[in-house]
Order: structure tokens, then C-alpha cells, then sequence
């Protein structure tokens, strides 16, 4: 039966969606993004290449393509271009939502197995609770502290922000838990991403997050510091910034 539907999908392929995502693109705004996410020389996204496309249009586009089969989103991911990464991913967490639990096992793997093409941190910020924190909700959560410990710099942040999705019920184990791990960590995105976590942990569980700021404030990254604190009272900033 040749309905319209069917037609439709028969078209959904990397093929199209490449073209449909070069309509959007715009290399005035290509430069801004390629100096805003850091690809020049020796920065965390060396080489990156941008279209120009905004958000929304990648949105509106996951939304048009969200039928595209597993395989296809993962060619996609796998892309050195990366709009077409991030339009993988939302793609990913629309398939995502619409699963079984079987299916949403197989996206998490699917996720997890190319971290390598999560690589800037709006592509984990985007995504990260809603495929690895969703999934692990109610799951052994080894794999977490695996990816906190991995050299790879998105592998961490994916390890803090995906606990995200934890805090937002109220579990808050695993995200101190691994804001403890890395208290050491080297990089300013992870410190970032670490004292944001802490903050939204803030926001529903004051005590816990003053907690561990009692034991870690002193030896924590300024900036992890900073973030964690940026919704305190003028007066508890001070007196924990003084204290660093």
C-alpha cells in the first residue's frame, strides 16, 4: 500500500536531511560559533566544523526526521560537521522518548558507544540527561563513575550532567558522589559543570549542597566555587570566597 506516509519515509535519508540542513546554513554565523565553542588551535574543539544553523531550526528539523532509522542517526552522529551531530542527538532523544524499554536500551548503548562524537559541551548539555540520566534512573549507575574517571574530557562532563535528570527526583547520591570525584579535575568545563550540578542540587536540597561545600570549599576550583554558590545571598558568597 502506497500511502503517503510511507512515501515520506521511504525519503527520510542522510542524503535528504543533509540537504534540508544546508537550506539553514549561514557562514556569518558559522564564524561566530566556530570562535564561541573554541576550534582554533590548541583549544577543547580544535578543527570543528560549523554550518551556521541555529538550534531551533535543528529542533524543528529532529522533529521532521525523527522517523530516520537507528543506523542512519548514528552515521549522522558520526559526522565531522557539527550541526549534523547535534541534529543526531536530538533526533536520538525524540526516539528516544517514543521507545520501549528495550529500545531505550539499545539508544543508550547507542550513545554511550560514540561519546567520541559528543564532543563540545552544548552537544552534552543538551543530551546527556535525557538518554544516560533518563535511562539510568532506576539502574545500577556504575557506568557513570566510569565515564568520571575517563581521560577524555566529554566523557566527565557527560558523567556530572547526566545526574542531572537524578536531581530533578530528588536523588542526589550520585551527583555529590561524583562532584567528589572530580574536586581534581583540571579543566574549566568540568569545573563549571560540576558547581552548576552542585547549584541545582542547591535549589532543592540546600543543607546537601552546603554539605559538601563545608568539607570541599577550600580545595574546590574557584570557578567550580563560583558556580555552585551564584544563587547564594551576597553575604554566604563573600564568606565562602574569603575562605578559599
Amino acid at each position: 500500500m502506497n500511502t503517503k506516509a510511507d512515501h515520506s519515509l521511504k525519503n527520510i535519508s542522510l542524503k535528504n536531511i543533509r540537504k534540508a540542513l544546508r537550506r539553514y546554513q549561514n557562514k556569518e554565523k558559522a564564524k561566530i560559533l566556530r570562535r564561541f565553542f573554541k576550534t582554533g588551535p590548541g583549544e577543547y574543539a580544535e578543527g570543528d566544523i560549523f554550518l551556521g544553523v541555529t538550534v531551533p531550526v535543528l529542533r524543528k528539523l529532529a522533529r521532521q526526521f525523527k522517523d530516520i532509522e537507528l543506523k542512519s542517526v548514528v552515521g549522522l552522529l558520526r559526522s565531522s560537521i557539527h550541526e549534523e551531530r547535534l541534529l543526531a542527538l536530538l533526533i536520538l532523544i525524540i526516539k528516544y522518548r517514543g521507545s520501549s524499554e528495550k529500545d531505550k536500551e539499545k539508544i543508550y548503548r547507542i550513545y554511550l558507544k560514540n561519546t567520541r562524537c559528543i564532543n563540545n559541551w552544548d552537544l552534552v548539555d543538551v543530551t546527556a540527561k535525557h538518554v544516560v540520566g533518563d535511562y539510568l534512573r532506576d539502574k545500577d549507575k556504575s557506568a557513570l563513575y566510569e565515564l568520571a574517571r575517563s581521560p577524555f574530557l566529554w566523557d566527565r562532563r557527560i558523567a556530572i550532567l547526566s545526574t542531572f535528570r537524578f536531581i530533578e527526583d530528588h536523588q542526589f547520591e550520585e551527583t555529590i558522589k561524583i562532584a567528589g570525584l572530580l574536586l581534581s579535575d583540571r579543566h574549566d568545563l568540568i569545573h563549571k559543570a560540576v558547581g552548576w550540578m552542585l547549584r541545582e542540587v542547591g535549589k532543592r536540597n540546600p543543607k546537601i549542597e552546603e554539605n559538601f561545600l563545608k568539607a570541599h570549599h577550600k580545595s574546590m576550583p574557584r570557578t567550580m566555587l563560583r558556580y555552585a554558590i551564584e544563587k547564594f545571598p551576597e553575604h554566604k558568597r563573600r564568606k565562602y570566597l574569603s575562605k578559599t
